[in-house]
């Protein structure tokens, strides 16, 4: 999760801050990963990686939204002291991600006309062949797996398998990572209710 006080808020909307320093014991982001921040919206994580406070440079905090070096540092101290051999974990991001389509795949909450147009829409995918359920079942078990070991599992070939799941993407149910899949909030809200009507009723 990642989160912002107001006064960098109008930045990251516009794309102009592109950096973040974080004094994290461990990440609680990736790279690839794309997380929704209130209100700015979709941000996307592009690289993650530890650096000391004497690797940070003017241009650094300029794009982490400081007009100096010096600020940055300050503000940072905020937190507890550090010199400069002090570890932080510097975040390079970017405002929108997939745009829409992400943030199709954030909205958990389903009602009874959303969950007939998904099942719908699944049930157009499978004419030539059921191949939806068990791609998602996959996925849900086995999230961030490289493709083409998701792939072997069911039996398919990789490329093949790639272009399915990217129609589940278009759907909102699956998120693409660095490595492998997740089921994104709608899919897994979609699942759920799926689970829900498949029990016997008694």
């Amino acid at each position: 999760m990642l989160l912002f006080k107001k006064p960098f808020h109008a930045g990251l909307s516009s794309g102009a801050i592109t950096l973040t320093f974080r004094r994290w014991q461990k990440p609680h982001v990736r790279a690839g990963g794309r997380y929704r921040c209130h209100p700015i919206g979709v941000l996307q994580v592009d690289d993650v990686r530890l650096v000391a406070v004497k690797a940070i440079t003017e241009a650094d905090a300029r794009l982490a939204g400081f007009d100096t070096r010096a600020a940055l540092v300050a503000y940072l101290a905020e937190l507890g002291p550090l010199d400069d051999r002090t570890e932080l974990y510097r975040v390079a991001l970017h405002h929108g991600g997939d745009g829409d389509r992400v943030e199709l795949a954030l909205a958990a909450e389903l009602d009874a006309d959303a969950i007939a147009t998904i099942k719908a829409k699944l049930a157009r995918l499978d004419r030539d062949g059921a191949w939806t359920a068990k791609t998602l079942a996959t996925i849900a078990k086995r999230p961030r797996i490289a493709a083409s070991k998701l792939a072997a599992s069911l039996k398919r070939e990789t490329l093949p398998f790639k272009i399915d799941v990217r129609k589940l993407k278009k759907l909102g149910l699956t998120q693409s990572f660095e490595v492998g899949y997740e089921i994104s909030p709608r899919g897994a809200a979609y699942l759920a209710a799926s689970k829900r009507k498949s029990r016997p009723s008694g």
